[in-house]
Parts: structure tokens; sequence; C-alpha cells
């Protein structure tokens, strides 16, 4: 038996006694309502929820910080990595910069571009030429 559902059993018997003897106590000077009643019978219910809540939300918290421990070399990794890559991506723009300003780099780039057609387009079918026969 876990820590969680020890205290949730002490917490739901201290909830019954004392709803005994509000009970108790109230039932000679004055009368309860029964939502009040009522609220205190779901109390129990309630604390057990609560507890069991609680040791999923643990068990959660575990996973994630062992999973966390597993990526952490990755993640180090990643951070060394990164400000020699945004250099690199600065230094591809920059040089991409230069080079379309140079002149008649607009006119190369089109005329290399001309013959070739986009990879996700298929070429037009239009009616091909009659197919010789054999005859005549």
């Amino acid at each position: 038996m876990s820590a969680a559902q020890a205290a949730a059993e002490t917490a739901q018997a201290a909830a019954r006694e004392a709803a005994e003897t509000a009970q108790t106590a109230a039932g000679a000077a004055l009368r309860i309502p029964p939502a009040s009643i009522q609220l205190a019978a779901q109390l129990p219910d309630l604390i057990e929820n609560l507890a069991i809540a609680t040791e999923r939300l643990n068990t959660a918290i575990d996973r994630a910080e062992r999973y966390l421990a597993l990526a952490d070399p990755m993640i180090r990794t990643m951070d060394a990595v990164l400000p020699q890559l945004e250099a690199l991506v600065k230094t591809g723009n920059e040089v991409y910069g230069a080079v379309s300003s140079l002149p008649g780099v607009s006119t190369l780039s089109r005329l290399a571009s001309r013959g070739q057609a986009p990879a996700d387009e298929k070429p037009p079918r239009g009616r091909s030429a009659p197919k010789k026969t054999g005859r005549g």
C-alpha cells in the first residue's frame, strides 16, 4: 500500500467520524440540511479519488523525468551545434545576396530553369501523331 493510499484511508476514516459526530451533535441541537449531509457522505470518495490522481500524477512526473534524462545528451549536443548552424545559414544568405546582385544573374537563372519541368507536374497529355501502319 502506498503512502498516498494510507493517507487517503486515514482521511476517509477521519471524515466519516467527523460526519457522524457532527450529525449526532447537530441532531440534538439543530437540523443539518440534506445537501450538507450528502456532501459529507461524498467526502471520503472524493479524498480517495484525489489520492489516486496524485499517485498517477507522481508516476507521470517520474516518467517525464526519465525521458528528459535520456534526451539530455542530445539536447546538449543540439545546444552546442545550433550557433554553428545559425552562422552557416547567415553566411549562405550573404553569399546568395552577393551572387544575386551580380549583373546578368537573373537572366542566367531564367535560362537555366527554362528547359526544366517542375517535378510535381506531369507533361501535358495531348493527341499524339497518328501511328503509321505497315500499309501502303
